[in-house]
């Protein structure tokens, strides 16, 4: 592996004090921006021996040094001086209205600058989004909704205060009741609700699709499943809570953050606000995990900048607690599916039918792709998908982790499970038997896909072949043992809006701009190996700069989208500077030669279905008296086209996969249904996985390169690890107990039946 060596402290001090917004192998006087009060961070890196570093290379994540050490800067850590804290007000009712409120007692403790609420908060420019806009109303729309907030010269001071502040309020009936029999289900629009989002839109997926005639088909099967599986409401949970810094100034408007893109909630902000472009400037180069929280919501800069109106010249820190993000960062939204399978005495399916129930909020219609898996992972001549929102008293859901996927291919590898089961055959053959030629619904063929090899190969690695055929037949020492396994599929999108520079300077250094982030996921790493295969130069004469809304405009992190739209507009600006540079006769003005190009055209985006792939294999342990649940091993074997780097694409697919056990053991939101408030609100009554769930997870990838989804070859690798681990596990539970586990969690009081 190749080691990454650190520049000197003192050296690294001396940048960092610049302000410089970079990564590279020696930051070079020449190289830094001009200095501002507290500037994106620097990430000085060098790649050890002098190798290349690009595409392929298992290089150590560049800015692990500075995290290790503490030395990265984090939202709510930026230096400024003198700063105020913020502390949101909570409501407590999950409809209504607030009627009165004394902030006297709170105004009145020392230290305690003011007290924001409906009825002194400036009035937005745009108040249509309610991701974005707060304190505008009197209105309650949901338990933990934002309704007012004390600014002072402590966080203590200002927590503290919050206790004061007296509301009242005129309180509705509550409604959260999540059922598939309500008579006010909805039809949206279209799956996956984006909001608006300046510039970085998708269309989504239709709610509902038919292809040939499902009940002929169902009539004529031989063999049949009819289930219905439920998930329940889960929450992002990321080591960094949601936190903002703002500054505000008749000279510049700044908000440090921590953001799964700057470009978007700028635009949001900026927006809501009656800015002019480019006024504010968002600053986010470290981000302490995500997972979809971090995305469309930014109630957390709407409540910062307010606040840093309130006290103009002094600048303004503000983190959610933990409890406070389980009511303003979105969560995923609990569903009831139902899935219908019929197939011909030989296990060729016939019909094919997923019908997806979900709770949204009243306050803004989100409805997620839960049925979209089901309508390309297998072929049928028969086919139905349909979606339906009930609009509740609940705060608004988001995407989390394998949004749609992950929770719409629990049901329906489970189904396909039970379907196996019925017609006595290995489940491995039952998915191959039905593996589609081209997409079931579209006609149009995959851009490449290799699922078929990822279960030959995961058979192999887990030993597949010497399964039990029955459930319950294995014990050891009073646990009952079963294996089980589930495909796992995630589109591979490339979303529009993104554009990148690249500069290359007299002293032949390489300087790549593209507003991407970096939430945990190794983006500094892996965009700067791209560059540097698109530059066609080492890594070491690299510098990428990311993470600030200075440079030119990125689209989010999110959907498994990242390397497919950054990598791609950054090769396209790196062609664009060979060419500037041939047509310069190879020579390179003093002043340095730069281009800015947006993502290019590729027809292909509308030629091929493109997605990732994998097979993931369970071993499951249930105890025969308690009903305790253990997963000695998990496996997963993935088809994510080119690694970019092996390092941290494996630590994606280990993550997802670690979040799919814990989503299948333990994740579970209660609600409160007669005050419409989430009870387990904290992470000591939210449950999720521990060492001792697991004994090992194996990551493997096939590396196959996709020649038609981008420069690099390369598929999305966030989202696909956590897929098919919950139907793996609970059908691994099937096999060891003979007990059909069709509600998430997986409990021990649903197998001690």
């Amino acid at each position: 592996m190749t080691s990454v060596n650190e520049t000197s402290e003192p050296s690294r001090r001396a940048v960092l004090k610049a302000g410089v917004g970079g990564l590279g192998a020696a930051m070079l006087p020449s190289m830094a921006e001009p200095a501002h009060a507290a500037g994106p961070a620097t990430v000085p890196t060098a790649v050890g021996g002098g190798a290349p570093g690009g595409i392929g290379a298992a290089l150590k994540r560049v800015e692990g040094p500075l995290k290790v050490r503490g030395a990265a800067t984090y939202a709510f850590e930026w230096p400024v001086e003198n700063p105020a804290y913020l502390y949101p007000l909570l409501s407590t009712i999950a409809s209504g209205r607030i009627t009165a409120v004394d902030a006297d007692d709170a105004l009145a403790e020392p230290g305690v600058i003011g007290v924001l609420t409906h009825m002194n908060a400036p009035r937005l420019a745009w108040a249509d989004e309610p991701e974005v806009a707060l304190l505008q109303s009197d209105k309650v729309a949901y338990h933990g909704q934002i309704v007012g907030a004390v600014i002072a010269d402590s966080i203590e001071t200002a927590r503290y205060a919050a206790g004061l502040v007296k509301l009242e309020y005129a309180t509705e009936p509550v409604d959260v009741d999540l059922r598939a029999d309500r008579d006010d289900l909805r039809k949206p629009e279209h799956a996956q609700g984006f909001g608006q989002l300046p510039g970085d839109l998708m269309n989504g997926s239709p709610a509902d699709t038919a292809v040939g005639d499902f009940a002929a088909g169902m009539a004529s099967a031989v063999h049949r499943v009819d289930a219905t599986y439920t998930t329940p409401v889960q929450h992002h949970n990321p080591m960094e809570p949601h936190a903002a810094v703002a500054a505000w100034t008749d000279d510049e408007i700044t908000l440090y953050c921590g953001s799964q893109g700057v470009s978007t909630p700028q635009e949001l902000l900026t927006r809501a606000f009656g800015l002019p472009p480019g006024r504010l400037r968002l600053i986010s180069p470290y981000v302490g995990g995500a997972f979809g929280s971090k995305d469309f919501s930014a109630l957390w800069g709407t409540l910062a900048l307010m606040g840093a109106q309130l006290v103009p010249g002094r600048p303004v820190k503000l983190a959610f607690t933990r409890q406070q993000m389980f009511t303003l960062v979105g969560h995923r939204p609990a569903s009831i599916q139902r899935v219908q399978l019929g197939a011909d005495a030989a296990g060729t399916l016939v019909a094919i039918s997923h019908d997806a129930v979900q709770e949204t909020a009243k306050a803004k219609q989100y409805a997620e792709q839960t049925v979209q898996a089901s309508r390309s992972m297998y072929a049928a001549p028969n086919r139905r998908t349909s979606t339906r929102i009930a609009l509740l008293d609940v705060p608004v859901p988001t995407i989390m982790r394998g949004p749609g996927e992950a929770t719409g291919m629990f049901a329906l590898e489970s189904a396909m499970d039970e379907l196996a089961v019925k017609l006595g055959m290995d489940p491995i053959e039952l998915r191959l038997r039905n593996e589609p030629e081209t997409h079931p619904e579209t006609g149009q063929p995959f851009s490449s896909r290799h699922l078929a090899k990822c279960f030959e190969e995961g058979a192999r690695r887990f030993g597949w072949k010497h399964r039990d055929k029955k459930p319950r037949a294995r014990r050891k020492d009073g646990w009952l043992i079963g294996t089980g396994v589930a495909a796992a599929t995630y589109p591979s999108p490339r979303l529009p809006g993104s554009t990148a520079s690249a500069r290359l300077d007299k002293n032949g250094r390489y300087t790549v701009r593209i507003a991407a982030a970096d939430i945990g996921t190794g983006t500094w790493t892996t965009l700067a190996q791209i560059a540097a295969e698109a530059l066609g130069v080492p890594i070491d004469r690299v510098t990428l700069q990311i993470g600030d809304s200075a440079y030119p405009r990125a689209s989010s992190g999110g959907f498994s989208s990242g390397m497919n739209s950054w990598g791609t507009t950054i090769y396209a600006a790196a062609r664009a500077l060979h060419t500037a540079l041939d047509e310069n006769g190879g020579a390179v003005p003093p002043e340095g030669l730069q281009v800015t190009v947006g993502m290019p055209d590729d027809p292909k985006l509308k030629q091929y279905e493109f997605g990732s792939y994998g097979a993931q294999f369970a071993e499951v342990r249930v105890h025969e008296d308690t009903g305790e649940v253990r997963v000695p091993r998990l496996l997963g074997v993935f088809d994510v086209g080119r690694v970019i780097n092996p390092v941290t694409a494996r630590s994606q697919l280990l993550g997802g996969m670690t979040w799919g056990l814990s989503m299948t053991l333990h994740e579970e939101t209660a609600i409160d249904h007669r005050y419409g408030n989430f009870v387990n609100n904290d992470l000591g009554g939210y449950h999720f996985a521990a060492n001792a769930d697991v004994g090992s997870i194996e990551v493997h990838m096939l590396g196959e390169r996709d020649s038609h989804i981008n420069p690099m070859g390369s598929k999305g690798a966030g989202e696909i690890g956590i897929i098919g681990t919950a139907a793996a596990i609970a059908n691994a539970a099937y096999d060891a107990t003979g007990i059909r586990v069709r509600d998430l969690p997986l409990t021990l009081d649903k197998l001690l039946r």
